[in-house]
Order: structure tokens, then C-alpha cells, then sequence
């Protein structure tokens, strides 16, 4: 059922409620009485725009003092980074480290360096996927160089590694 305008019969188009005094207050008005009661209607933000908004609120600096940082490879300054959401080079990330550092760990869930992600149910740790991704490796150069019975060596130690505990 469409919503009619609280204040005349056109169709509602703009709809709020506020939460005053414990209380939901709904409100729904047409074009004419929003603009009349200063809603108006911004249309949908662009996700880029979010993502910048995002990165000037969580990089913990304050707009009152631009920071001067700029990296010393691309020189992207840090002010630039935040009204865009891209570094320039690997670089940024050092020479913005302090600033960084925060937002890194928080879109990370605490963690400040990427150590690869396994699923949950291989039942992996990251050293065993590490182990088995060299041994895979050598077990590959032992065929190239036709020494069989290391590449069978391997072969068994890789199944013994690949077999759920």
C-alpha cells in the first residue's frame, strides 16, 4: 500500500522516522512539503565517495592539520590519498605506516601482515600449506631431473601431509 502525504493527498515520496521521546514518530510527505520541511532527497551516494568518507573518518588524523606526509617514491601525499582511497606504489605503505597502521588493522580484524587465508575445512595450518607447497615444488624438479625415487620419497611424505589428522 502506497503512503499518502501527511500534510495533503499526493503520494508520500519522502518517508522518516525519528525515535523522540521513546516514541516512533513516522513521517511522510510528498515533494512539495520535504522541500517545504528541508528533506531533501541527496539521491544515492556513489560507493566511491563512501570509501573516501570511510578513509577520513578511520585514518585517525585530524582535518584541522593536514598532514605534510607524501612518499618519497611516487610522491602521493597522504591528504591526496585520503580525498582518493589509492596509494600510488608499494612505497606508500611505508612511508604512510603511522597513519595507516590503524585502518590496516582494523579491515584486517587485528592482523597487520597478510600470512594467506586456508579454509577452515581443509583443516590446515598455514606452516603445513607452506610445507606442502615446497614439497610439491621439489617433488616437480625431482621428475624434471628424472631422480625418481626422491620424487617417490616425496610423493608419500606429501600424501602423509595431505591425509586429514
Amino acid at each position: 500500500m502506497k503512503k499518502k502525504c501527511d500534510k495533503c493527498n499526493r503520494p508520500a515520496t519522502h518517508h522518516a522516522i525519528e525515535i523522540i521521546n521513546g516514541k516512533k514518530v513516522e513521517t511522510h510527505l510528498c515533494d512539495f512539503h520535504a522541500a517545504e520541511e528541508g528533506m531533501t532527497a541527496s539521491g544515492h551516494t556513489p560507493i566511491n565517495e563512501l570509501l573516501t568518507n570511510f578513509v577520513k573518518i578511520n585514518s585517525g588524523v585530524d582535518d584541522s592539520k593536514p598532514p605534510d606526509l607524501a612518499c618519497e617514491t611516487c610522491g602521493l601525499a597522504f591528504s591526496e590519498f585520503r580525498e582518493k582511497s589509492l596509494l600510488g606504489c608499494a612505497d606508500c605503505y611505508r612511508s604512510f605506516e603511522k597513519p595507516l597502521s590503524p585502518m590496516i588493522e582494523r579491515a584486517q580484524e587485528g592482523a597487520t601482515h597478510h600470512v594467506g587465508k586456508v579454509p577452515a575445512r581443509a583443516g590446515a595450518s598455514p606452516h603445513r600449506q607452506v610445507q606442502l607447497t615446497r614439497m610439491r615444488k621439489r617433488l616437480d624438479d625431482a621428475v624434471v631431473n628424472e631422480d625418481y625415487e626422491l620424487a617417490a620419497q616425496l610423493r608419500d611424505e606429501i600424501s602423509q601431509l595431505e591425509t586429514p589428522e
